[in-house]
């Protein structure tokens, strides 16, 4: 299934029942310790395909490539949350359901359970309404922008120094309301380009992953989308 279909469908996550213990949480502790990948977003259909979500599309674009199951929704993590290895390198991949403004009780929640060092081992997928649909940015760290799941990310682990992947989603329309447009659609060419921008996302996360921060900097910060259009068309 590639990303059109990954957008296309909007069913809703699938509850496991799973059992966790202290032993495993301790396996996360160390050098080879999994990573957490974060997309942002807010849970139900009516919100699956906003503008919004677009950290959401990008977690489930890396569980379809590398066959990771993300359905573990139990109520501590206030999240859906799935394991396995992107490449080589152990991940744990969290949709937070607490809806955008809150997602840091769900980050918290994982990460305290799992000692993840979110210092060296967190990356965070958002949205962005300053870079122009399809585009996307890696950050080492950095101040919340103005994004509300990530200020309270920021706010629950007591630090802004965690990676952040941003794909662009476009700002408002002219005298328009930001609130409302980052809950609206993609029209026309729009949709196309920000699935590339989800696809290069994806992308940017191997490449973190694989060859650190910064060879994802230099080789996704400031590339164009294949195709351009017209915002709105």
């Amino acid at each position: 299934m590639g990303i059109l279909e990954l957008w296309l469908k909007t069913g809703r996550l699938r509850e496991a029942e799973e059992t966790e213990t202290a032993a495993d949480a301790k396996k996360s502790v160390g050098e080879n310790a999994a990573w957490l990948i974060t997309g942002l977003g807010n849970p139900g259909e009516k919100y699956a395909r906003t503008r919004h979500n677009a950290g959401f599309l990008v977690v489930d674009a890396l569980a379809e490539a590398y066959g990771i199951r993300v359905s573990d929704a139990r109520k501590k993590w206030r999240g859906a949350l799935g394991e396995g290895k992107v490449g080589d390198v152990p991940v744990r991949l969290l949709k937070p359901h607490t809806f955008m403004n809150l997602s840091g009780e769900s980050v918290r929640a994982v990460a305290e359970f799992y000692r993840t060092d979110t210092k060296r081992r967190l990356i965070v997928i958002s949205d962005d309404v300053d870079l122009d649909v399809g585009r996307i940015r890696v950050r080492k760290k950095g101040s919340a922008g103005g994004h509300n799941g990530l200020k309270d990310i920021i706010a629950k682990l007591g630090h802004e120094e965690f990676i952040r992947v941003r794909v662009g989603v476009g700002g408002k329309p002219a005298g328009g309301d930001l609130a409302q447009h980052v809950l609206d659609g993609f029209h026309g060419a729009e949709e196309t380009l920000f699935l590339q921008g989800v696809e290069t996302a994806k992308e940017a996360v191997a490449e973190i992953l694989a060859n650190g921060v910064d060879a994802a900097m230099n080789a996704f910060n400031g590339k164009k989308p294949a195709q351009t259009g017209k915002e709105g068309e």
